[in-house]
């Protein structure tokens, strides 16, 4: 009776501890490269491969040659390349076992005070044999940490710089405490420049043979704003969605109002009368399920191809960034609507005034 309940328990134990495990999925096969984001696939692997800030990653490698790399901080807008050069620094420093070395917290992650005290703390006291002198904490997103956890974090800081490195990434560098700030060397990654968004585009596209025109490409470049996370998105959704990618498909995907609607309603809200251009604007948000916070970016960059006098044109602005401010903090659409269609009525008046 014994050795037959300890034979059953011998074959089940194996099942039951692999099914604990440490929380990972046994015998899964290795993903696909083929089902990868096209942001992660073509993600940089070396300092090379990073588009543009060309004279961050030199100074950085120069830093690393001399064996003397600051503590970094890393601010600018999303998609600029920030976490990719701080992951091909790890790769130069630590080789292709890089992920041994290096801990990486981002906003998603609890990273309160505790985290700093425990967590933080913990791998940063302890040195791995074989280690080229220091391991790598990388914060990402570190503006969303918390007042009580920037104060506790830099005295890990200053206690532990012989052992570790901290590389400190955010989109707001105001929002991160001036005591931390002036503990690391700060570099400003900029939007990317348009012809370099287009490049990596350009070999994407090539790469996955996507059929792109080139009003789609010169569409999906204006929308990107210099954040190339953003436009690999955008023509990966395309791409799935769409036998060929023009412009008009690219502004459907993106939810961005049509150029040709945007100068169908500023046109109206100049010329036409009051009541009729509101019916039809009205009726062109719904059919194209546009927000007017989108017609305002738009209305903005088209109002700049429009001859208006420089008086009429202050007064204009102005007034889009009041309904801007208003639409924010919770303002009526329908209201606001008819707030601007009046701006543009009196800064048409404003024009005609000698």
């Amino acid at each position: 009776m014994d050795s037959d309940e300890d034979t059953r328990m011998s074959d089940t134990e194996p099942a039951m501890t692999s099914s604990k495990g440490k929380g990972k999925a046994v015998d899964l096969p290795a993903p696909d490269s083929d089902a990868l984001p096209w942001v992660e696939k073509y993600r940089p692997v070396t300092l090379d491969d990073v588009v543009s800030h060309k004279d961050i990653t030199s100074t950085i490698e120069r830093f690393i040659a001399k064996n003397r790399l600051p503590h970094l901080l890393f601010y600018g807008p999303p998609g600029t390349g920030k976490t990719s050069t701080i992951l091909a620094v790890a790769r130069l420093i630590y080789g292709s076992d890089y992920k041994k070395q290096i801990l990486e917290l981002n906003a998603s992650d609890d990273r309160g005070i505790d985290v700093v005290r425990e967590q933080i703390k913990q791998f940063a006291e302890t040195r791995t044999l074989f280690s080229k002198g220091f391991k790598l904490i990388i914060l990402d997103e570190a503006d969303m940490m918390t007042q009580a956890a920037q104060a506790a974090l830099r005295r890990v800081i200053e206690q532990y710089t012989k052992n570790v490195r901290f590389c400190i990434i955010c989109n707001y560098v105001n929002k991160i405490t001036p005591a931390i700030q002036s503990r690391c060397t700060r570099f400003r990654f900029s939007p990317l420049p348009i012809l370099e968004v287009e490049k990596r585009v350009n070999s994407v596209v090539e790469a996955e043979n996507v059929p792109l025109t080139t009003d789609g490409k010169n569409a999906l470049l204006k929308l990107s704003k210099g954040d190339m996370r953003r436009a690999l998105n955008v023509l990966q959704a395309c791409h799935a969605a769409y036998d060929i990618i023009g412009e008009t498909e690219i502004y459907n995907c993106t939810g961005n109002p049509h150029p040709s609607d945007i100068e169908t309603i500023v046109n109206s809200m100049l010329s036409d009368e009051f009541t009729a251009s509101y019916q039809m604007i009205l009726k062109m948000k719904t059919e194209h399920g546009l927000a007017l916070q989108d017609l305002l970016t738009g209305a903005y960059d088209y109002v700049d191809t429009i001859e208006l006098k420089p008086h009429a044109r202050i007064y204009l602005l102005d007034h889009l960034a009041s309904t801007e401010h208003r639409l924010s903090t919770g303002g009526s659409e329908k209201i606001q609507l008819t707030a601007l269609l009046a701006a543009f009525k009196t800064a048409v008046e404003l024009s005609a005034k000698d």
